[in-house]
């Protein structure tokens, strides 16, 4: 028996029955997919694809290592006594950070993430309530002799409290000789020293493109020997980034940015943790004129 077809559009009489019955179907199972995909999606306009999502640590990411630092890492050769009367009598504390690249902070993602920002952080959790203001004088290439040049002005001129001297990377880098850098360090302490503020020597880093010149270790030498002839203190920064290295294994990409010089967010954060610790149990110590300042 043949189909009939409709006399005006010569199609088959069954395929117009059928055929809404398969379209409707269609429509239907489109309609379930929509629904399910629609249920298995992020609620919400902002989701994001998983492929930009951040990693928890279960997917593979890393979590920063810790900054752990000894109470060996964190002292000074002497007491600060000027900032331990300053605390103790209630009155502000400015502290001036003289220095080249590492103290202008070269290599952190953001001005907040600088060793001096950081460290006044840091001071301010010993000493909450205590008015304590760092003024970051980092030039980024200076040697000695070109922050004596402006000694004056950048450092006295500000009556500062409190002197940190980050010094020696520069001259190591351009391989001069260590010993010229005596007098010129002598000179730049008793500048600092006639002006009544605490003063703090603070040697180079320890990093790849530092401890592979000849002259680093005789710089470190020389920072502590003049210190200890000076009577100032001297933040050990080599030593404690050596220690990230040779004790903690810490890779050098954790500490040191890319150019295998500069420091990095960490490291600065950690340094400033260090640096903190040695200025509040310097400034706190006690001494042979007075009782020690109490840490809050």
């Amino acid at each position: 028996m043949h189909a009939k077809s409709a006399p005006f559009l010569g199609i088959p009489i069954p395929y117009l029955v059928l055929r809404p019955a398969a379209v409707f179907g269609a429509v239907a199972t489109v309609i379930l997919l929509a629904l399910v995909a629609a249920r298995a999606e992020p609620s919400g306009s902002d989701a994001t694809p998983a492929a930009l999502q951040p990693q928890s640590p279960a997917m593979g990411a890393q979590r920063p290592a810790a900054c752990k630092v000894a109470a060996d890492q964190a002292r000074l050769g002497v007491p600060l006594a000027r900032t331990a009367r300053h605390l103790g009598s209630g009155q502000p504390i400015k502290i001036v950070a003289l220095g080249s690249s590492s103290t202008y902070g070269m290599g952190a993602s953001t001005r907040a993430a600088t060793y001096p920002s950081r460290l006044t952080e840091e001071l301010g959790r010993h000493f909450p309530g205590h008015k304590i203001t760092i003024l970051n004088r980092g030039v980024s290439g200076e040697e000695v002799a070109d922050m004596l040049a402006r000694l004056d002005t950048a450092v006295i001129a500000q009556k500062p409290d409190l002197v940190l001297w980050q010094v020696g990377t520069n001259w190591v880098l351009r391989d001069k000789a260590v010993q010229t850098q005596a007098s010129l360090l002598h000179q730049g302490l008793v500048r600092l020293k006639a002006t009544g503020a605490d003063v703090v020597l603070m040697d180079p880093q320890y990093a790849p493109r530092v401890i592979a010149k000849p002259n680093a270790d005789g710089m470190v030498s020389l920072i502590a020997a003049t210190a200890k002839a000076e009577h100032v203190g001297v933040f050990h920064r080599f030593d404690l980034m050596r220690h990230w290295y040779e004790t903690e294994h810490l890779p050098f990409k954790t500490f040191v940015s890319a150019d295998g010089l500069h420091m990095n967010d960490w490291s600065y954060a950690c340094l400033a943790k260090a640096l903190g610790m040695a200025i509040a149990e310097a400034a706190t110590r006690p001494t042979a004129t007075g009782p020690s300042v109490a840490q809050r």
